[in-house]
């Protein structure tokens, strides 16, 4: 369908056009960008390396870290790198790919954030049957539909853009390509489209902070019974978990679940969950866990001891 357009790249405006708040957005998602690579690849080395962090949950955790790498990377390097450019502009193929990582990688988050409340959910109010039902062969198994939904979900926001007729303007008044404002620019009617886009992006959004919501409701009513050194713990962690939720699915409920109108607090709103919440989500899980900041210290005393071996 690209033949059929005229546009072959587009204008990104960014966050800002003065010259000097341009390099103060440069120093800022430079550290922003660096700090979640450094965060995100301790919790993945981490993990990998520790035989004392090798439950379901660390498992699901790995996976969090790694999708909230790649979904910072795909935005984080283009939107830095524009900074220093007076004018940035972006192919129509690089866009698509760009509409395309975006998705499957936030949509993967949400999936991975899902399955961590399941594992919750499990651990606390089914704690005898946990290992059983929540065994390495099914994990594997939920995080391998996770990413095929994922991409599902990436391919049907790549068919609705590819849908779009682009004949006029092709400046976007944002940092990234997206569906919302790449309907701006369609030159034609684009109701339908939206609805699809709420339907779909807005549908998982709103349908999974629900489900969240509601078992970590059920997670916290049920700690009532269990021994307040279990009870403290638990709650720990579940708390950990609410806050990421809320952190991320705040503003994407905002974006997706209404029309495709432009508020000049959606630039800011975006940044807080494609730069923001990955560089939170590190500090949040390895906080407020013990066992992963003592599984970093034990890595770290293995780290030193070899270098001074050598």
């Amino acid at each position: 369908m690209q033949l059929n357009n005229n546009v072959t790249e587009f204008i990104l405006l960014g966050l800002t056009q003065d010259p000097v708040r341009k390099k103060i957005v440069f120093t800022t998602f430079l550290i922003f960008y660096l700090g979640t690579l450094l965060g995100n690849f301790l919790i993945i080395t981490t993990i990998k390396t520790s035989r004392a962090l090798g439950s379901p949950m660390y498992f699901f955790l790995f996976h969090l870290s790694l999708s909230d790498t790649c979904f910072s990377t795909c935005i984080a390097p283009r939107m830095i790198a524009d900074a220093l450019l007076k004018n940035a502009t972006i192919s129509f193929n690089e866009c698509i790919v760009q509409v395309f990582s975006f998705h499957f990688f936030g949509c993967l988050e949400i999936f991975i954030l899902v399955l961590m409340a399941v594992d919750r959910y499990v651990a606390i109010c089914k704690p005898l049957h946990y290992t059983t039902i929540m065994s390495h062969r099914v994990c594997g198994v939920l995080v391998a539909v996770a990413w095929v939904g994922s991409c599902v979900h990436s391919s049907a926001q790549i068919f609705l853009a590819l849908s779009l007729p682009f004949c006029g303007p092709n400046v976007i008044d944002h940092y990234l390509c997206d569906l919302q404002p790449l309907l701006q620019l369609a030159c034609t009617d684009t109701y339908v489209t939206n609805l699809l886009l709420v339907s779909n992006s807005g549908a998982i959004c709103t349908v999974s902070f629900v489900m969240l919501m509601f078992s970590y409701a059920i997670i916290l009513h049920s700690l009532r019974n269990h021994s307040a050194e279990g009870k403290k713990k638990a709650l720990s962690t579940c708390i950990s978990h609410i806050i990421v939720v809320i952190l991320f699915f705040g503003p994407c409920i905002f974006i997706y679940t209404r029309p495709a109108t432009t508020f000049p607090m959606d630039k800011m709103i975006a940044v807080f969950y494609t730069l923001g919440t990955p560089l939170i989500n590190p500090l949040i899980y390895t906080l407020r866990n013990a066992e992963v900041k003592n599984a970093m210290r034990m890595l770290w005393s293995k780290k030193l001891v070899s270098d001074d071996k050598r």
